[in-house]
């Protein structure tokens, strides 16, 4: 069976990855006692030029993006409040959304899957 590459699952895979990295990564510093916090967030879907070698995606950005999406300001919110908000001082483990905790997808909370990505990590860099 030939698989053949998906842009876009594989956009979403590593979207996954990150959050099931900062679920663990939060795991390991609790069991040290290391007073260091691990958060995910998604920023929303934000009207960037990210699709500026695609013509009609980028046109179809340019007319109704501006009214659905998030202009940069707003995207960089949730990333800006779960770094520097007190109230996020001490939380760890969390997935934020539009700068509130919010619920992930399922395998997004899969302990055991954070757990073999972060084996399969270490073991590629040690």
């Amino acid at each position: 069976m030939i698989l053949r590459y998906n842009g876009l699952s594989a956009y979403g895979q590593s979207k996954l990855a990150n959050v099931l990295h900062a679920n663990e990564l939060a795991r390991h510093l609790k069991d040290e006692g290391v007073e260091i916090t691990a958060n995910s967030l998604h920023p929303g879907a934000i009207a960037t030029n990210l699709f500026r070698q695609h013509s009609i995606i980028s046109g179809i950005v340019d007319v109704i993006g501006k009214h659905v999406m998030k202009n940069v300001e707003q995207g960089a919110a949730t990333t800006c409040y779960v770094a520097l908000h007190p109230d996020v001082k001490g939380v760890s483990g969390k997935y934020y959304a539009d700068c509130n905790i919010a619920e992930a997808s399922p395998q997004a909370n899969d302990a055991g899957l954070a757990k073999r990505l972060w084996d399969f990590t270490t073991s590629l860099v040690h």
